[in-house]
C-alpha cells in the first residue's frame, strides 16, 4: 500500500503570467507526492442549475458515485492535501472557482448532515493551502480566502489551513521580485510541508 500523498492542485489562475501561479508552484515544490491539477480555465464547469442539482440529488439516492456530475466532490473528498491558487479579483476570486467549489460542496461526498442539522466532513485532506496575489491591497476580511476558509472548517472539516498572499503587485515603483521573495520565503518558513 502506497503512503505517496494525494495532492488536489485547483488552478484557478486564468492568464499564464500569473503570479498566483508562480507562489502556487512554489507551494507544490514543497510537498511530496502525486500532483493531480484542475485548471479550472480548461474545465466544462457550469453554474449549479435545478436539472443539475436534481441529476446530482438522483445520483446520490442511487449511490451512483461514478456519475459524471460528482466528480469533481469524489476527487476533492479524496485527497490528502489540497492546494488552490486563486488571484484576488473584486474583493474575493475569479467566478470559476465559486462555480467549481459548487460542483463539491456535496452533500454524502465530501459531507453529510448530522440528525442536529450540523454539517459534517467527509474529505480526507488534512490540509488546505490557499495562494493568492494582487496588484493592489488586500482588503481584510479577505471574502475569497473567507469563503473557502469556511467551507473547509464548516462542511469538509479540514483541520490546517494555510493562506500565502503577495500584494500591492501593481503599485508605481513596487519591488514585484522583492514582494514575490518575500511571500516565497513566508512559504518557505510554514510548517504546511511537514508530516
Amino acid at each position: 500500500m502506497s503512503s505517496e500523498k494525494n495532492i488536489l492542485f485547483v488552478n484557478a489562475c486564468g492568464r499564464p503570467e500569473s503570479r498566483t501561479l508562480v507562489l502556487a508552484e512554489h507551494v507544490l515544490s514543497k510537498l511530496t507526492g502525486n500532483v493531480e491539477e484542475v485548471n479550472l480555465t480548461r474545465e466544462d464547469i457550469h453554474p449549479l442549475t435545478a436539472d443539475m442539482a436534481e441529476m446530482r440529488d438522483e445520483a446520490i439516492q442511487n449511490d451512483d458515485l461514478t456519475a459524471p456530475i460528482l466528480r469533481y466532490a469524489r476527487q476533492f473528498a479524496a485527497a490528502d492535501i489540497v492546494v488552490i491558487a486563486a488571484p484576488f479579483w473584486d474583493l474575493s476570486f475569479p467566478s470559476m472557482l465559486k462555480v467549481y467549489m459548487e460542483s463539491v460542496t456535496v452533500n454524502g461526498i465530501t459531507f453529510y448532515y448530522t440528525e442536529e442539522g450540523i454539517p459534517s466532513g467527509l474529505c480526507k485532506a488534512r490540509k488546505l493551502i490557499y495562494v493568492t496575489s494582487a496588484g493592489g491591497p488586500i482588503m481584510d476580511p479577505h471574502l475569497g480566502f473567507g469563503y473557502i476558509s469556511a467551507l473547509a472548517e464548516t462542511f469538509y472539516h479540514i483541520p490546517q489551513i494555510y493562506f500565502f498572499k503577495a500584494e500591492n503587485l501593481d503599485i508605481i515603483g513596487a519591488d514585484v521580485p522583492g514582494i514575490l521573495q518575500e511571500a516565497k520565503e513566508e512559504i518557505d518558513n510554514s510548517d504546511f510541508a511537514e508530516t
